[in-house]
């Protein structure tokens, strides 16, 4: 669903599945089914599994997933994750 400011998906990677970029978008993440990992940038990484949610902010992590045999995720992201700094 894509509306003006937010968009909410379903995205599923396959088994194997391995980031092709570092991202600094904002999102919030929940696993629906599987397993995957977020790695940050400096090397530190988290594993999440169905049920787990995480959240970043727009330009305060690079961040990328990879999944060994595949995950199901709602991830929603927009404009309410920027960085304000007023």
């Amino acid at each position: 669903m894509q509306y003006e400011g937010l968009r909410i998906r379903i995205v599923e990677y396959s088994k194997g599945y391995v980031a092709d970029h570092w991202c600094t978008k904002g999102h919030i993440v929940h696993c629906l089914e599987g397993e995957f990992v977020s790695e940050l940038k400096d090397g530190e990484k988290f594993t999440l599994t169905k049920g787990m949610t995480y959240v970043v902010t727009d330009e305060l992590s690079s961040h990328r997933s990879t999944t060994e045999q595949g995950v199901k995720l709602l991830i929603i992201d927009g404009d309410f994750l920027k960085l304000n700094v007023d």
